[in-house]
């Protein structure tokens, strides 16, 4: 479920980069950018290199431009993976930050959020962070959720879900291929009652919307357009 290509292109972390700031929400510091007064919150949920990635951020600052109060939690807290450390290798490293922790942690965040006046919450999880999305999609924590490059989401999970999801799918995804992103649109297309939404990038590779290099950032582009369209759709 999860490999190489998860690792590649990894970014050079930046504590200081994005216009938001650091805040505590339920268990975990965040990375938080938008209006205090919105009553409109989007939890970004990052792959595993954190939230302190600039691309990642940026995509916080934009979602924010878009009217939302956007949440970016440190679910790893600071201790993001590591490619350059080989007595760490990813499955090593997941293990010690499954994402059933990850939904688990954000429960108190989305608490905290409706406790702050919050009316609606979307998710938008990018890898590892989709996993934990589709978690809360299942739960009807959320309004509204999309799924970037997901890694360890299954077709049940999709079969679960009960808000409104979209999947934003790499054609070159050894962790998510095409097959399986054809099961979660079935899925989708059997549930009538909850809106879906599948799309598939021509030539990009997994993690290619945060993570992009310069050949694949108008599709990185695109996606993130596509994204903020479906949760204003739903959220706002």
């Amino acid at each position: 479920m999860s490999g190489p290509q998860c690792c590649e292109n990894p970014p050079a972390l930046d504590p200081s980069c994005g216009s938001g700031r650091l805040e505590q929400l339920g268990s975990l510091n965040a990375y938080v950018v938008g209006s205090r007064d919105s009553e409109l919150a989007i939890l970004l949920l990052s792959d595993i290199f954190g939230f302190e990635a600039p691309n990642f951020r940026k995509i916080a600052d934009k979602v924010a431009a878009a009217g939302f109060y956007v949440v970016a939690p440190d679910y790893f807290k600071g201790d993001t993976y590591a490619p350059e450390n080989p007595e760490r290798p990813l499955m090593v490293w997941i293990k010690d930050h499954e994402t059933d922790k990850g939904f688990e942690d954000t429960k108190p965040i989305v608490q905290a959020l409706k406790s702050k006046g919050i009316s609606k919450i979307g998710a938008a999880g990018f890898c590892w962070g989709a996993k934990v999305a589709v978690e809360l999609a299942k739960c009807e924590l959320i309004q509204a959720a999309v799924l970037l490059h997901p890694a360890f989401v299954t077709a049940d999970d999709i079969k679960g879900v009960k808000v409104p999801t979209a999947v934003l799918a790499a054609e070159i995804d050894h962790i998510s291929p095409l097959e399986l992103i054809k099961q979660f649109e079935e899925a989708l297309a059997a549930k009538p009652e909850v809106d879906g939404f599948v799309k598939i990038y021509p030539k990009t590779s997994h993690g290619w919307t945060t993570r992009y290099k310069a050949e694949d950032e108008a599709a990185a582009m695109e996606a993130h357009s596509d994204m903020i369209q479906w949760l204003v759709k739903y959220v706002k």
